[in-house]
């Protein structure tokens, strides 16, 4: 067969899949699987953060044991994500077992999502409070301002926006790396990938693709919004940055000026 056409055929295909109602409803549709893969990425995206993010901003602030987070972080971008779950659903606990609405093998694959997703959340909040400037923290000290201060209001607004871009990597990383739960019976939109695949349904293989990199790309665009909106420090206009000029938030400001008499 001319490659030509059996790609022509397999695009068909592909638009058949996604275009046909019955393959988005029911429990094995495309719908349920999304909302499932969805719930997965993002519970294990919040178990993440409220893990990660205070441990690695308290050292930050104390200025202690950041090499052994920033190693720590190293050793779970070396363990592959995939080998981990195997090795979970192959445990006595967690097992393949039904967990709740997040499906066969929920929990082992939450775990493993969540410990893939710790490494950039760690090292950006640590390095974003550490890289915090000496002067700038001596200037808080200068105004009498408590450690929890200095931190809340100075340390944290300056490191925001690496720790907003260690969320945002989280996100579509783990969302991407979700799909490999079909490989051990789990749940979310790889099943539909791997089925059409095994029964050598290319349109359906490609039809799951397709969608997981469509959400991937929604996700990225949502979270540089939402990284956008919520970073204190908003980059200056090109005029001001010409002239030397950044924009610093006001509580920053008032920690490095000294109080006029």
């Amino acid at each position: 067969m001319d490659p030509g056409g059996a790609g022509v055929i397999v695009i068909s295909d592909t638009w058949d899949y996604l275009t046909d109602p019955a393959n988005w409803t029911g429990d094995d549709g495309m719908l349920h699987l999304l909302v499932q893969q969805l719930l997965l990425s993002f519970t294990a995206l919040v178990v993440a953060a409220l893990i990660g993010l205070p441990i690695a901003l308290w050292l930050g602030h104390l200025g202690r044991g950041n090499l052994l987070a920033i190693n720590v972080s190293n050793v779970g971008r070396a363990v592959p994500t995939f080998a981990l779950l195997a090795f979970l659903v192959t445990a006595d606990w967690p097992g393949t077992a039904e967990f709740g609405p997040y499906g066969r093998a929920g929990l082992a694959t939450i775990i493993a999502l969540t410990l893939f997703a710790l490494p950039p959340i760690i090292t950006n909040a640590n390095v974003g409070i550490r890289e915090v400037s000496p002067a700038v923290r001596q200037a808080a000290d200068g105004m009498g301002m408590s450690g929890w201060q200095k931190f809340a209001r100075v340390e944290l607004p300056l490191a925001a926006s690496l720790i907003l871009l260690g969320l945002r990597l989280a996100v579509v990383q783990v969302w991407a790396t979700a799909t490999i739960a079909a490989l051990v019976a789990g749940p979310g939109l790889g099943n539909v990938i791997t089925e059409g695949f095994y029964r050598t349904n290319y349109g359906q293989g490609i039809a799951g693709a397709v969608v997981v990199a469509v959400v991937a790309l929604v996700l990225e665009v949502l979270a540089a919004l939402a990284q956008r909106v919520l970073d204190p420090n908003p980059r200056a206009p090109r005029t001001k940055r010409r002239r030397g000029m950044s924009a610093v938030p006001p509580m920053v400001t008032e920690a490095a000026e000294p109080p006029r008499p």
